[in-house]
């Protein structure tokens, strides 16, 4: 049995589709309970709810698990136990594989305060005595979900930065890699950095996003200080600048592409046209 964290998002969806798919039985957790309406869990699949920042509320989900994936949601800026408890909780459920997905900007700007939470994460990991692998991803594809109303409504996109080019990872890839790295050898002890295959920048993406729903979409650039200002409205300061430093002034480790994911799966990342093309419903 394999517990999946995060399992409601863009990256441990498809995760728990993945490892249900061949054969695997999974625990997939979400802080928040099923709504009513919600579909029934797949077969082999059970739904639990807990909290990452509170060892006890897991450790129902982690009975019975050889493998555990560690996705941070809400959790990443809370100030619960430290992850050494949860570690510790999986450790004596006789879980022997722990995936961790951090971040790139976990290593490439190792005193940046956003991201000192999943720093511990990846510390605890490594010092909890089970078999590990790290993922580093960097921006998510999925980002442009930000854009969804202001492209159907208005056929617009509204981004700082306009021609800084990242390259952002499909959250499918994620899943795969880390769905490899669960259930097969060879994985242990290693960290993945999680690329898309070449960068792409917002006025691009907005681009792709035209072609692909076949009418103009307005890509308007907004400054530094209007973009601070929205993104506050729902993440910490801290954050904020962060985010804003690596859109805007990447370095170049965060620019390069890696080729892990095609080390991993035998087959290059997605572009984000392939994003695009399977999430297009949100933007018409």
């Amino acid at each position: 049995m394999i517990t999946v964290t995060g399992a409601t998002g863009n990256v441990g969806r498809t995760l728990v589709e993945l490892l249900a798919g061949a054969g695997e039985e999974v625990v997939a957790v979400s802080r928040q309970a099923a709504p009513a309406a919600a579909a029934p869990a797949a077969p082999g699949v059970r739904r639990a709810r807990a909290d990452l920042g509170s060892a006890d509320s897991l450790r129902p989900a982690l009975d019975g698990s050889r493998a555990l994936f560690l996705l941070l949601g809400g959790e990443l800026n809370s100030h619960g136990e430290h992850p050494s408890a949860l570690l510790d909780a999986a450790k004596a459920a006789g879980v022997e594989r722990v995936v961790l997905v951090s971040s790139q900007v976990s290593a490439t700007r190792p005193d940046a305060v956003s991201h000192a939470r999943l720093r511990e994460f990846e510390t605890a990991v490594g010092e909890s005595g089970r078999e590990f692998t790290v993922l580093r991803p960097g921006g998510f594809a999925s980002n442009a979900f930000a854009w969804a109303e202001s492209v159907r409504t208005r056929r617009t996109v509204l981004a700082p930065f306009g021609d800084v080019a990242l390259p952002v990872v499909d959250p499918a890839d994620i899943a795969a890699v880390a769905a490899a790295a669960l259930t097969e050898a060879g994985h242990a002890g290693r960290t993945y950095e999680l690329t898309g295959p070449e960068p792409i920048s917002p006025r691009r993406q907005a681009a792709v996003l035209a072609e692909a729903l076949g009418e103009e979409v307005q890509f308007v650039e907004l400054s530094r200080a209007d973009a601070h200002a929205h993104l506050a409205t729902f993440m910490p300061e801290e954050v904020v600048t962060g985010t804003l430093d690596v859109l805007g002034v990447p370095l170049p480790a965060e620019q390069r592409v890696s080729p892990d994911i095609e080390t991993v799966l035998g087959r290059p990342a997605a572009p984000f046209a392939d994003w695009v093309a399977r999430n297009l419903p949100a933007f018409r």
